[in-house]
């Protein structure tokens, strides 16, 4: 069986100036004992991504992007390069977010692209995926995980997937206070499971790592995490908080 290490990751959307990101990455890393079981991730906007680097290089503490661009360099104005966000101290990076797709039009395609280049520029691709209340209540939940997973990750080779993290998002339970049930949380991610099992092979699926991320917070994330298929956690909000995300990563204690 394998050994699977729990991850906690913070999106901190679009928050903090680069002062106050500052000051919220040296309030977490002095809540840390260094001997934390979980491995973390924060992602803050772009322009606070150097000064939390410079905070968090030498702790336990990894940094991510929210989004990036699918060419290395261009006339794409406003846009954020793979290699860019390496050269700022990234290894993780956020696709496909919900907003990302209602806000924005991001599509399936698109995130798929993304994918391929974070992983040429050498940085882990967190991979959301996740249905709307109106696509749940009408019984499509895992018909439209599929299509995501299905073109998200298409031309994608086992040793390009090996690497990627996967987080199920209901976008129903983003920001509004709702969560899935355990219940409904491990069915979803059982299936994610079993798709990457169809799609890469056993060894690779029994390897990934499939985040929970809708609402989560110290109340409830020792029972999510007690789950067999969910390996951590994709936290919004609450993440903000040093001491509230601190909980979360320390929900064992």
């Amino acid at each position: 069986m394998t050994t699977r290490r729990p991850m906690i990751a913070g999106n901190w959307k679009m928050h903090k100036t680069c002062p106050e990101a500052e000051d919220t990455a040296r309030a977490l890393v002095g809540q840390l004992t260094g001997k934390e079981e979980a491995e973390i991730m924060i992602a803050p906007p772009a322009t606070a991504l150097v000064p939390v680097s410079r905070i968090i290089g030498d702790t336990p503490v990894q940094l991510g992007a929210q989004n990036l661009f699918w060419e290395n360099q261009g006339a794409y104005t406003g846009e954020v390069s793979g290699p860019m966000l390496v050269s700022a101290g990234c290894r993780y990076v956020i696709i496909g977010h919900s907003e990302r797709r209602q806000y924005f039009g991001e599509t399936d395609e698109g995130v798929n692209k993304k994918i391929k280049a974070a992983v040429a520029a050498g940085l882990v691709p967190v991979i959301c995926i996740g249905e709307s209340e109106t696509e749940r209540d009408g019984g499509k939940t895992f018909s439209v995980l599929d299509k995501q997973m299905e073109k998200g990750l298409e031309g994608l080779s086992e040793d390009q997937f090996s690497q990627a993290v996967m987080a199920y998002e209901p976008v129903w339970a983003i920001g509004t206070g709702r969560s899935a049930t355990p219940e409904q949380a491990q069915e979803v991610h059982a299936h994610v499971r079993q798709f990457l099992e169809k799609r890469f092979g056993a060894q690779t699926a029994g390897a990934a790592r499939i985040l929970y991320g809708g609402s989560v917070k110290p109340a409830n994330t020792a029972e999510l995490m007690a789950l067999p298929d969910i390996d951590g956690a994709l936290v919004g909000g609450a993440s903000l908080k040093p001491e509230t995300f601190a909980e979360i990563i320390h929900y064992k204690r």
